[in-house]
């Protein structure tokens, strides 16, 4: 009896192990960062910064309550933090390099940063988009918009009929303390 109780105890406790993920998410990233010295964080819902015009649409309207909040993490590169700004830049590149959950959409070169667009989900119901950029001159960051079965061709439809709130750029620019 005690045997069977010491194999049932040995199954159990690798059965847990197992079971907890140690592989690095961004889920986890963002958690992590939150409150971390020198990261600037934010989660943002989007009607704070994206306002609709009254008179497009239904189905833009739609597409906007898809989208339910943005989240942003930011460290600024500083001649302090060179060796911080290499070690996180490695860690975001090892997450959207070694994840099946995010899909590459584009990548690009712009404003002297190198940004790589990903999304989570189906084509035609997109549940997650992110936006991983950096550069020398300004930092590393992610920008990951969250929403419920987002049509891309729906949100590109919906970008081109929003405007950003006054209030709500004001907001950002506030948690950034940037501008």
């Amino acid at each position: 009896m005690k045997k069977i109780f010491n194999v049932f105890a040995f199954l159990l406790v690798v059965v847990l192990m197992n079971s907890c993920n140690t592989k690095n998410s961004l889920q986890s990233y963002l958690v992590e960062t939150s409150g971390k010295e020198g990261f600037y964080t934010a989660d943002i819902p989007v009607s704070s910064v994206l306002s609709v015009a009254s008179d497009v649409a239904m189905d833009v309207q739609e597409t906007m309550k898809s989208v339910k909040k943005i989240n942003v993490v930011f460290l600024p590169k500083t001649a302090a933090n060179e060796a911080v700004f290499t070690i996180e830049k490695n860690k975001l590149k090892s997450i959207f390099k070694n994840n099946d959950t995010y899909k590459s959409l584009m990548t690009m070169k712009l404003q002297e940063m190198n940004v790589s667009v990903f999304y989570a989900g189906k084509t035609a119901a997109i549940n997650e988009i992110v936006a991983f950029g950096y550069g020398d001159a300004n930092g590393v960051g992610v920008v990951r918009l969250l929403g419920d079965n987002m049509d891309p061709s729906k949100i590109i439809t919906l970008l081109n009929n929003v405007s950003m709130s006054e209030n709500g750029l004001d907001d950002i620019k506030n948690v950034f303390n940037i501008i």
